[in-house]
């Protein structure tokens, strides 16, 4: 493969990356489903969640609380081109993350969840999008509500 298709698809994929926290974070979430083929998965093996399809993504990140407010920290991110159309990718993400907003700052607190990432990728009609995307959650933690006091003792 040429050099520069090397770098222009794996510059590809990175967009992808962060195109898809920024549609959880500060768009619409739903739409992240555009980002996967028409065959796409996501997969949560630590609950067993399996997610497959364009519809099926989009009702799943869809249905997320309205009062959601997140922010994710996507590092690390390591693409490798495997073919003229496919590509894998490994990145990290930190999510700090609290339900119940209503406006205003709120206090900082500890990520939710810091895991990574593992991405397979497909050229389509000219354009790169995911093909699967595995979450690996070894930090976790529930999402605080910010006008719920913390238990006494924390």
């Amino acid at each position: 493969m040429d050099p520069m298709e090397r770098l222009l698809a794996e510059r590809a994929c990175e967009r992808l990356i962060l195109d898809f926290v920024h549609r959880l974070d500060l768009g619409e979430p739903s739409s992240v489903a555009e980002l996967f083929t028409v065959d796409g998965v996501w997969r949560w093996p630590h609950d067993g969640r399996l997610v497959e399809g364009r519809h099926a993504l989009r009702t799943y990140f869809g249905s997320r609380p309205a009062d959601r407010l997140s922010r994710r920290m996507m590092s690390n991110v390591l693409v490798t081109v495997t073919s003229p159309d496919t590509a894998q990718a490994v990145s990290y993400f930190t999510t700090y993350r609290v339900d119940g907003y209503e406006g205003g700052v709120v206090p900082a607190g500890p990520p939710v969840q810091i895991g990574h990432y593992e991405d397979t990728f497909r050229r389509a009609g000219g354009s790169w999008l995911l093909a699967s995307r595995t979450l690996h959650l070894p930090f976790g933690r529930p999402t605080p509500r910010p006008n719920v006091p913390a238990p006494q003792g924390s």
